[in-house]
């Protein structure tokens, strides 16, 4: 079996170079091993030049040499094939080879030594040395590609990107390669060395460090993990740690690897904070939509329902007077909440347009007031208005109704979430550091406040104080949204100082300005003649496609007309104008199906230069005033049309 086994190791006869002078010795050799089936591949040589010539292009697997030769001793070819063949096994064979001989061979680099009248250890001790050679090439082998492979090791992580530092068992850091040294902003491993492993980490990564210390000293470690890190700039960084076994000079060490993911982990922090924000932002469109639905439907079932009731019959004089007042307050209540979604509409798709004239301050404040008192008094608030400028300084350049929008919105938000008490706005001249002058105004109300954490949010669209829906009050929530983006369009700040429980006082500031009106556009302006002024009748066109908005306006101008005609595209309105050049005044509706009011206009105008006509614009729509006058419009009148607006519009010209 040994045999056998030997032989698939070999994978081929052993190749044998034997120094021998004696050819009966030789032939004997040879006998021995066709005798014992041992597969070799045999050369015999007698003298030193042939035996070096051999051994040097030979490849030979092992060597076997005479001690006493006439011309060269066996200790001179052992000397010479241990300087050039060292791993090469070599195996005297000799008639007279004494003991003290014997042992100085062994120590001089033989392998083995056999004599001639014990032929029968020879080939034994053949296969020991060979197999023993073969054992300690294979370890010499592997030795030498341990260490090429560490050097391979050692070049790879002294090039990585990634941070390695090797640590031994005792917990000491003997080699950081570049990137390490980099990602701690480090000049050298030994500074990292002397810098005391507090100063590296934040303070929740070094308790850390410390507890994976105590656990490692238990037998449990931990490989993977993340920690931040403080570089010597004072910068803070964060790295993923793997830890696992390598081998270093030859001692199973800890190789580190840190990775650095800074930025990774911003992007995932940033990731979570924009699903947050979604996730928060479709919250908040669902409960907007969810206070769209009432806030729509409350009215709705006003208007509905008291319409119902007035059919009823022996309905009195004062129910009729009441259902009206309900009626007329449930449309404007519904106005409201479809100007607020037309204004957020248009100031998130930048289509809001900022339109600066002279506007007197005390006159919108004190419209205000006067506007709203009524609400504050049937909630038994005192409401009050501080108009502080005389009448000469109060005309200021600005855009006059965004800031009566801002204004109505927070004292109507004033007026919602204060249950009694008084509300009180107005404002002052404030002096800047720049030598300039800002009005800023003020509402201040006696209401349930606003918690701290709640005085940005409220600004934001869809949100109330009151998210919770605990104490839900009427309302969009877009109000302070709009006001908001309308005192930055004025180049203003707005910002709340509240007490849950005491009152808020919202202030916004603008520029106070006092240059004079520039238009923006020229409208075209027919001046009055005696015989207009005179009260007369009026031939009026009105130009609608809706039938129900048709019949209003013609129930609002009936008292003023002599002969009311009505057209229901472009092409109708054309041919009455061209066919009843007596018309004084034209109604004339922007959006119809094909042929628009815009394009009606300008070609009314080629023909008729006198005719005034009034463009009807549901205003939400960004430039529709603008391009009507452009046209040729004389004015313009936003829808829902209430009949003294179009009464005193219409008086200005005749």
């Amino acid at each position: 079996m040994k045999d056998a086994a030997l032989n698939l190791e070999m994978s081929g006869p052993i190749k044998i170079l034997h120094l021998e002078d004696n050819q009966f010795d030789s032939q004997l050799v040879k006998s021995l091993f066709d005798r014992d089936h041992f597969l070799v591949d045999y050369h015999q040589t007698d003298g030193e030049e042939e035996f070096q010539f051999k051994l040097k292009n030979g490849n030979f697997d092992l060597i076997l040499s005479d001690y006493h030769l006439p011309d060269y001793s066996g200790s001179e070819a052992l000397a010479f094939a241990r300087d050039h063949f060292p791993s090469t096994p070599f195996v005297f064979l000799s008639g007279t080879m004494g003991e003290d001989v014997a042992i100085d061979s062994l120590l001089n680099g033989a392998t083995d030594y056999v004599l001639k009248n014990k032929m029968e250890r020879l080939i034994p001790a053949l296969k020991r040395a060979y197999r023993e050679a073969q054992t300690h090439r294979a370890r010499a082998a592997a030795e030498k590609a341990l260490l090429q492979s560490e050097e391979n090791f050692r070049q790879s992580i002294s090039e990585s990107p990634l941070g390695i530092r090797i640590v031994n068992m005792e917990g000491e850091t003997i080699y950081a390669n570049k990137a390490f040294l980099k990602i701690f902003d480090f000049s050298s491993l030994e500074e990292y060395i002397h810098t005391p492993a507090k100063e590296h980490y934040l303070p929740e990564s070094y308790l850390q460090h410390l507890e994976r210390m105590e656990l490692r000293k238990n037998g449990k470690d931990i490989l993977e993990y993340e920690l931040g890190i403080v570089r010597k700039d004072k910068s803070i960084s964060y790295v993923k740690i793997l830890r696992n076994e390598v081998l270093w000079d030859g001692k199973r060490h800890f190789q580190v690897i840190n990775q650095d993911i800074t930025e990774q982990r911003k992007l995932t922090i940033d990731l979570i904070a924009a699903k947050e924000r979604a996730e928060e932002s479709d919250r908040l469109k669902s409960a907007f939509l969810a206070n769209m639905s009432h806030e729509i439907r409350t009215p709705m079932n006003g208007i509905l329902g008291f319409s119902s009731l007035l059919s009823e019959p022996g309905l009195d004089g004062e129910d009729r007077s009441k259902y009206i007042g309900i009626i007329q307050k449930s449309g404007v209540r519904m106005l409201n909440i479809i100007n607020e979604i037309m204004d957020i509409s248009k100031i998130e798709s930048g289509l809001m347009e900022v339109s600066l004239k002279e506007t007197n301050i005390n006159e919108q404040i004190e419209s205000i007031c006067n506007l709203m008192k009524p609400e504050a008094q049937q909630r038994k608030i005192e409401i009050s208005c501080q108009t502080p400028l005389p009448a000469s300084s109060a005309i200021v350049l600005t855009d006059p109704e965004k800031l009566y929008s801002i204004l109505t919105n927070l004292v109507k938000n004033a007026i919602k979430y204060t249950d009694h008490g008084s509300i009180e706005f107005g404002y002052d001249v404030v002096e800047t550091r720049h030598a300039s002058s800002l009005l800023q105004f003020y509402v201040k109300d006696t209401g349930i406040g606003i918690p701290l954490e709640r005085q940005e949010a409220i600004f934001e669209r869809f949100v109330q104080a009151d998210i919770a829906d605990v104490q839900a009050r009427q309302g969009s929530g877009l109000g302070l949204t709009i006001a908001r983006a309308y005192v930055q369009m004025l180049q203003g700040k707005i910002w709340v100082k509240s007490t849950p429980g005491e009152g808020s006082t919202f202030y916004f500031t603008l520029p106070y300005k006092m240059e004079p009106e520039v238009m923006a556009f020229n409208q075209l302006e027919i001046a009055p003649t005696e015989e207009d002024k005179r009260q007369r009748k009026l031939h009026i066109l009105v130009v609608e496609d809706d039938e129900i908005s048709s019949k209003l306006i013609i129930a609002y101008v009936e008292k003023m007309s002599e002969r009311t005609y009505l057209a229901q595209s472009g092409l109708d309105a054309l041919e009455i104008m061209h066919n009843h050049p007596e018309i004084d005044l034209v109604l004339m509706d922007i959006r119809m199906p094909g042929m628009n009011g815009i394009e009606t206009a300008r070609m009314i105008r080629n023909f008729n230069k006198q005719v005034v006509i009034v463009a009807q614009t549901a205003f939400g729509l960004v430039g529709d005033k603008e391009r009507s006058l452009e046209a040729g419009c004389n004015d313009w009148i936003s829808k829902p049309i209430q009949k003294n607006d179009l009464l005193s519009l219409v008086g200005k010209y005749f």
